[in-house]
């Protein structure tokens, strides 16, 4: 079997890589984990609460994680998709013994790059890759930081935090289907790419070495879109785009939507949160674009206002019909259209519901 990224040596790198974080006692550490715990537990009710979905399927509680064991729960994620999917992809066409040691352990040493950079940003994460139905991963020395920067009340930012991360467990476990729905895009868009005529092992090993490169060097012009090439690959993004715009979307809504009722300084948190958002120096504004994390700001933005516009048409009830079916989730052009969705999933105008 051909080996695409040495893993071993891509969790060496991001260890290596990665900053450290913030000074906290012992003592302090054991309290910010049983206070996120605790503070997940309360998120997920008024998470039921506010939305109405209720999970169908088990989960494990949340794992309170560093930012090495975010990274290399990432990487044994990714391992599980992306070795069956290589394997199938090169077929009989295995490289030599010498390509295949040089290629995957420059592979490797890329990802762990990537993974190291977002380790220290990533504030919280349902992780769907590793495990059915998926787990919640809550970024311990990420969010005692970024509290620490906006000099937010400790509580409310980690609930705050909470209620977000939890709105997106929820979505895969009220909606059995979710999981293997976005699992098989990924696999469609990698299929995809056998049209393109190029390598297909390349094409991926210079994918995961533009994102790379774009942590390395701030002048870099390349683009992760590089690596989209065929039709049938951009269709595919096109529908994973407006999935990921969908559930990001859903999660700013509800933590906007309850925030008020349970948190006190939720307004001062949002508006020192955005600012750091839009804030930031040249290097890092330029790694945000490369590494694509811009789009996901702009999902958020764009998501939200779908969310809200469809609930004010037709309730949340009405608005939960989005999570029907595959079919019944909105396409690209819907998410700046509330109405075109209604119509298509409702058929027509409908008055909301509450």
């Amino acid at each position: 079997m051909a080996q695409f990224v040495d893993w071993d040596l891509a969790a060496a790198t991001a260890g290596a890589l990665g900053k450290s974080g913030p000074k906290v006692s012992y003592e302090e550490a054991t309290a910010v984990v049983a206070d996120l715990r605790r503070l997940t537990d309360e998120a997920a009710g008024h998470v039921l609460e506010y939305t109405g979905l209720r999970a169908q399927v088990a989960h494990p509680p949340v794992r309170v994680v560093d930012r090495r064991d975010w990274a290399a729960t990432n990487i044994a994620g990714l391992r599980e998709v992306i070795t069956p999917l290589v394997s199938r992809l090169a077929g009989d066409k295995q490289p030599g013994a010498v390509t295949e040691a040089i290629g995957s352990r420059l592979t490797g040493v890329q990802a762990g790059t990537v993974l190291a950079y977002l380790s220290g940003r990533v504030l919280g994460q349902y992780e769907v890759f590793s495990t059915e139905p998926g787990q919640l991963l809550l970024v311990a020395p990420n969010i005692v930081e970024v509290e620490r920067k906006l000099g937010a009340d400790p509580r409310d930012f980690r609930l705050w935090v909470c209620l977000h991360e939890v709105t997106h467990r929820t979505q895969f476990t009220a909606v059995p289907w979710m999981r293997g729905h976005f699992l098989g895009e990924v696999q469609a868009f990698v299929d995809a790419a056998q049209a393109g005529g190029e390598n297909t092992l390349d094409r991926l090993r210079r994918g995961v070495a533009t994102l790379a490169d774009s942590v390395r060097d701030p002048d870099s012009r390349a683009s992760v879109l590089d690596i989209v090439q065929t039709p049938g690959q951009r269709a595919v993004l096109d529908r994973l785009t407006a999935m990921m715009t969908l559930l990001e979307g859903h999660a700013e809504f509800v933590m906007d939507g309850v925030g008020p009722q349970v948190i006190p300084s939720v307004d001062r948190i949002r508006a020192a949160f955005n600012r750091r958002r839009e804030s930031g120096n040249p290097l890092e504004k330029t790694i945000r674009k490369l590494l694509g994390i811009d789009v996901k700001m702009r999902q958020y933005a764009e998501g939200r206002k779908f969310v809200h516009g469809v609930v004010e048409r037709v309730g949340m009830t009405g608005f939960n019909k989005v999570f029907s079916s595959p079919l019944t989730m909105p396409k690209l052009d819907e998410l700046a259209d509330p109405d075109a969705w209604v119509a298509r999933v409702h058929g027509g105008p409908l008055l909301a519901d509450g």
